[in-house]
């Protein structure tokens, strides 16, 4: 879980305490909201961070990790960011390979294809590359980003994004191994290719490079980020740190990412409505 060394209920007014619950209550029930009714009640960074704060608050279970998002060039471009964000996720969201997903439980799903790391120990702000790098698992990954919106990529607002926990749906991770035995070096995560199927049909292909240039600097960005907010990476967290590719829409059937450098592959199946 993670520590915070301040640990006060999030305060909002009442416009942006009505947006947090709307958020809260799709997320139980699986609707959409429009994005019209509520963009005006959070026009800022630190708003929008206060609502994500409020939402995991009222969903009160274990932080199990995070997901990084808009982690390239062309998705800061698509939402008007210049650098990336992150949502929070409980841990009952991440679910290890093979896993079993049904559509009727998500809004409207994307698929992903991502490293996840794992901390072994509390991460720091001052950690190098080379810390993180022995500090940690890698495995791969398989992200479904799913937004409590209508109709929400790739249009939803930056402060609508990070107000849904940067449209947090499900990640399900492969096998773990320490991440300095799987690699050489730091450098050698941004040669991480991966071939994704659905029904054995080959879709699209994605780097790692795609992501910050190196995997690991997303893990570094987000654990400074959550430092500068009073907050710790600690042991047992899990980061799902950005896509190698464009999502497609999930559907139903079989979904497979393999990855080289001996990742193997992560399967997802999935049942239609």
């Amino acid at each position: 879980m993670t520590k915070t060394t301040v640990n006060t209920p999030v305060k909002l007014t009442t416009a942006q305490e009505e947006f947090a619950q709307a958020l809260y209550k799709t997320y139980v029930n699986v609707g959409a909201l429009n994005e019209d009714d509520w963009k005006e009640r959070v026009l800022d960074d630190a708003t929008a961070c206060r609502v994500q704060a409020r939402v995991m608050e009222l969903k009160n279970q274990p932080v199990g990790g995070y997901k990084v998002s808009l982690t390239s060039e062309e998705t800061q471009k698509m939402f008007a960011s210049t650098s990336p964000l992150y949502g929070a996720q409980v841990a009952d969201r991440f679910l290890k390979s093979p896993a079993h997903v049904e559509l009727k439980k998500l809004n409207e799903p994307l698929v992903e294809v991502e490293l996840a790391f794992r901390a072994k120990e509390d991460l720091a702000a001052t950690d190098t590359l080379e810390d993180l790098f022995n500090k940690t698992t890698v495995a791969g990954a398989v992200e479904v980003p799913d937004a409590r919106f209508s109709d929400w990529f790739p249009s939803l607002s930056k402060y609508m994004v990070m107000s849904d926990c940067a449209v947090g749906g499900l990640v399900v991770y492969g096998k773990e191994f320490d991440t300095n035995k799987a690699f050489k070096t730091p450098a050698a995560l941004a040669n991480v290719n991966c071939e994704l199927y659905h029904d054995n049909k080959k879709l699209l292909d994605g780097k790692s490079s795609e992501v910050l240039g190196n995997p690991l600097n997303s893990l570094k960005w987000l654990v400074e980020k959550l430092a500068e907010q009073g907050k710790t990476f600690t042991a047992n967290t899990v980061v799902s740190s950005g896509t190698f590719l464009l999502p497609p829409t999930l559907s139903a059937g079989k979904w497979q990412a393999t990855f080289d450098n001996n990742l193997g592959t992560v399967t997802v199946d999935v049942a239609a409505k």
